[in-house]
């Protein structure tokens, strides 16, 4: 696994989990850093590829290059997307930390308002997906279904259409980072620790390219573990 480290402490690290993005991680970063500049705040983006093989790596390594505020973190391979996201989690150094996915259905113009919401006193901020363009009626019946054996099934109360796309106090990240559970589940384990959370609605864009990485048999998979 290969790091980067820069000296500047950041007040917002981004967090974006990796796999096989060729076709869409240049237009994200463009868009993370547009956003981020609007904010006016000194940011970081943690960029954790889970074992690309189309070349991924590689423009990571490109962006790390050209732009010092772009942390790679490299696995040797597949570790699998809840890992990637505790690795991020564990390598970002901001006040606040943002988890967002690359494909670029969720929007990184809506940090913005995580981040107000943050300012106003939350320590946890979460996107809630009230519209998810391009999906099939299949789809999206496995993503209600996967929330409600979710929480018939754990001891809190995750709420339902709220992915990984969020914002966390560091507080809060610090707590996540002392349970080392071997299958991880940040979302659940986010709504375990506490804190003061509130959700954001929004509309989730229809994929761009490629194909989702949590196809119906993974979101099984990751109930019965979680």
């Amino acid at each position: 696994m290969e790091t980067k480290v820069t000296n500047e402490k950041p007040t917002f690290s981004v967090v974006g989990p990796v796999y096989d993005e060729v076709e869409t991680l240049r237009d994200f970063y463009d868009r993370v850093r547009a956003a981020m500049e609007a904010i006016g705040e000194p940011w970081e983006l943690v960029l954790v590829d889970d074992g690309s093989t189309d070349g991924t790596s590689e423009i990571i390594r490109d962006l790390a290059f050209d732009d010092i505020r772009v942390r790679p973190v490299l696995f040797s391979r597949n570790f699998g997307h809840q890992i990637a996201v505790t690795a991020g989690l564990d390598f970002s150094r901001g006040q606040a930390v943002v988890i967002i996915d690359t494909d670029l259905q969720d929007p990184p113009e809506l940090i913005s308002e995580l981040a107000e919401k943050w300012r106003a006193g939350y320590e946890v901020v979460y996107a809630v997906r009230t519209e998810r363009e391009g999906e099939s009626w299949f789809k999206r019946a496995t993503a209600s279904a996967f929330y409600r054996v979710i929480n018939r099934i754990t001891e809190v109360e995750i709420p339902p259409d709220a992915g990984d796309f969020r914002l966390l106090d560091r507080k809060v990240v610090n707590a996540l980072k002392t349970m080392r559970e071997h299958h991880r589940f940040p979302r659940a384990m986010t709504a375990w620790v506490g804190f003061r959370q509130i959700g954001i609605p929004y509309k989730r864009a229809a994929r761009r390219a490629g194909e989702t990485k949590y196809p119906f048999r993974k979101m099984v998979r990751l109930a019965i573990n979680a």
